[in-house]
Order: C-alpha cells, then sequence, then structure tokens
C-alpha cells in the first residue's frame, strides 16, 4: 500500500466541501443550531423571572395597602396587572395564567393594623411551576418588615418595635409542597409528542420517496387530503398511546395528581398531535433524504423545547422570546395540560390556549397540502 498522499487527501477534502456546498439545507442546519443556541441560551433564558404579572384584590383603600402594593412592585419581581373586585375574578385569572400572584388585601386593614391587631395580608401564587414563584415568593417574605417604614411614624412608630404590624400569609396554590415533578412530567406529554410526532411523519414520508413507493402511490388516484389524513391517523393512535403510557407513569410513579377532565383532555390531543404531524408532513416535502428530514425536525423541536416553558420559567423570557414561544403549539399545550392536571380547568378556561394550536394546525395543514401538491407537479 503507497504512502500517505497530500495530493489525494486534498482532493478528498475539497470534494467534501462541494458536496456540503451543494448540500445547502445541510450547511444552514450546521451554522443554525449553534447560532439558535447561542441566542437563546444567551439571551432569552432566565432562571430568576422578574416582573411577574399580579393582580391586588383591595377592599381597604387606605395609605397602608396602597404603600405595601408600591413595596411589591418596586422588588422588581412583581407588576401589578390587574386591580379586580371580586374572589371570582381572582380565581379566574388565576385558573387562565394570566397572573402569576394575587395580592388580598382584607376590610379594615388600616384600622386593625393601627391598633396593633396585625392583620393578615393574603398572596396567592400560582405554583405549578415551582421555579417561576420561589425567588418572588422569597423576596416577598422579607417586607413586612420594611414596607410600611415611612408610614408608621410619630404616634405609630411603636408598630416597628416589636413584630412585624402584619402577617404576610402565602398561599402556594395547585402545588403547595413545590414538588418539580408536577410540574415536569406533565410537560413531557408535550415534549414526547412533539419530538416523535414531526419526527415519525417526516421521516416516513421521506423513506417513501427515497424507496420508490411514492411514484407508486401518486399513480393511484388518491387525493393530497387523503394521503395527508391517512398518513396522520396512524400515528395519531400513536401519540395516544405514549400519552396512557406517561400519564400511568405520573400517576403511579411521582403521584402527580389528575384534577381534571381527562376526556376534554383527550380531545386537546387530537389538536395538538395533528398540528404536530402537519409540520412533520410538510418537512417532509422539503427534505430530499432521511437525514435533513431529522435535521428540520430537531431545528424546530429545540426552540420548542426552550421557548415553551417547559426547561425554564416561560415569563422570564426577555419579551421577544415570548413572542416567538407564543407561536409554537408547545407552548399553549403546556398550560392547557397543567392547567387540566393540576388545576381543573374546564373548556372556559382552556379556550385563550385552545384557538392558537388550532390556528397553527390550520396554517400548517394549508402549507403542508400547497407543498405535496407541488410534489405531484
Amino acid at each position: 500500500m503507497s504512502a500517505f498522499s497530500w495530493h489525494r487527501f486534498i482532493a478528498v477534502l475539497v470534494k467534501e466541501f462541494v458536496q456540503m456546498r451543494r448540500d445547502r439545507l445541510t450547511f444552514a442546519m450546521m451554522v443554525g443550531i449553534p447560532i439558535i443556541q447561542l441566542v437563546l441560551f444567551g439571551f432569552a433564558i432566565n432562571a430568576d423571572p422578574r416582573a411577574l404579572p399580579a393582580a391586588v384584590l383591595s377592599a381597604d383603600n387606605s395609605v397602608f395597602s396602597r404603600s405595601f402594593v408600591r413595596a411589591v412592585e418596586n422588588s422588581g419581581y412583581f407588576r401589578v396587572v390587574s386591580r379586580i373586585e371580586t374572589q371570582r375574578e381572582a380565581e379566574r385569572l388565576l385558573a387562565e395564567g394570566k397572573v402569576q400572584f394575587v395580592i388580598s388585601v382584607p376590610e379594615n386593614f388600616s384600622r386593625k393594623l393601627v391598633r396593633g391587631e396585625r392583620p393578615v395580608l393574603l398572596v396567592e401564587a400560582d405554583a405549578t411551576d415551582p421555579a417561576a414563584t420561589s425567588n418572588a415568593l422569597a423576596a416577598l417574605l422579607t417586607l413586612n418588615q420594611t414596607a410600611l417604614a415611612r408610614d408608621l411614624g410619630g404616634s405609630l412608630a411603636h408598630l416597628q418595635n416589636g413584630p412585624p404590624p402584619f402577617e404576610l400569609r402565602v398561599h402556594r396554590r395547585y402545588n403547595p409542597e413545590g414538588i418539580t415533578q408536577y410540574n415536569i412530567v406533565p410537560g413531557l406529554i408535550g415534549v414526547v409528542l412533539t419530538m416523535t410526532m414531526i419526527m415519525m411523519t417526516a421521516l416516513a414520508m421521506t423513506r417513501e420517496r427515497e424507496r420508490g413507493t411514492m411514484e407508486n402511490l401518486l399513480a393511484t388516484p388518491v387525493r393530497p387530503i387523503e394521503v395527508m389524513t391517512g398518513k396522520i391517523v396512524p400515528y395519531i393512535i400513536v401519540g395516544y398511546i405514549q400519552v396512557i403510557i406517561i400519564l400511568a407513569a405520573a400517576k403511579l410513579l411521582f403521584s402527580v395528581p389528575i384534577v381534571g377532565s381527562l376526556a376534554l383532555l383527550s380531545v386537546v390531543l387530537i389538536v395538538f398531535i395533528a398540528a404536530n404531524l402537519a409540520v412533520g408532513f410538510t418537512f417532509s416535502t422539503l427534505a430530499r433524504n432521511q437525514m435533513q428530514a431529522m435535521q428540520m425536525t430537531f431545528f424546530f423541536f429545540l426552540p420548542s423545547m426552550l421557548l415553551s416553558g417547559f426547561m425554564f420559567p416561560f415569563r422570564g423570557m426577555p419579551e421577544w422570546a415570548q413572542w416567538l414561544g407564543e407561536v409554537l403549539p408547545l407552548t399553549h399545550f403546556l398550560r392547557i395540560l397543567r392547567g387540566i392536571l393540576l388545576k381543573g380547568n374546564e373548556v372556559a378556561e382552556i379556550l385563550p390556549s385552545l384557538w392558537p394550536i388550532v390556528a397553527f394546525l390550520l396554517v400548517a395543514a394549508a402549507v403542508a397540502l400547497r407543498r405535496y401538491r407541488e410534489t405531484l407537479d
């Protein structure tokens, strides 16, 4: 065997670069994925969310209650977005996830405080994601000593010398013990479905084209919509099997509570699985081989996992990242999933998160059908 030849080595090296240049999609993935990871991990991911939305339910519009609310906002962890009148409205905002906290000031708060009776202020927190609320609640618990320091002067100065002038009581809703598995394990349903549904559909269609069986299918009088639905329905059944396995494991192994209706969840699953399958179908019309289909799947899956609120608190991300996350169906599905399982949400509470998934499904299905017709031509 001849010795190592630099001439042959350079020839092979040039050939590989030419191959990369011709395979533009693979080259774009090689450059794009590291850039996406750099941007998301460097700018979008934040484990210490601030300016979390809060609602105020105040039955005592005194200087003391206003001072406490201002102190809460000045902590940087809270942003008052709504002032409500009833406890029912507070329940609705927490159930729909529109606010992370509800601060309740009772009647006669100022009168009891002046008398030294230590009135109770209630803070209700949506604790379905413990990581999103833990730092905010830790900062909140120090405010009963300092929030009213400027107001307790003169004849009220003696209230600063003893115990805190009021009691701050925190009620962690839906996950009072702050168990991480209650948040992560249900979220795995959405993550697993997103990855497997898109990947299986994209690979299956691309494999048929590589093996030449697609030509036999095109020779039949089957219409594009019939091919698409015929390919999607089996994977919907597979998706349901995956969900059953994860839910059984969540209940038996991790004791995750299932408060809401599984029938309602099963209806939402059809929409979410179909949306992901439509994306996979679109990728199969773009990819020339199974490797490209796998690359596009990962290109979609990575932002979905990082921007949906599965791994990191959604409200901890900058506004531009939240806008991107709102486009992804996984973001809305996780809200619905956790809402049904942990909060017992019903149709009215999940509708604000359901219609974006439906809209995404319609757009993805339209693109998939159009791309499939182009492959027929």
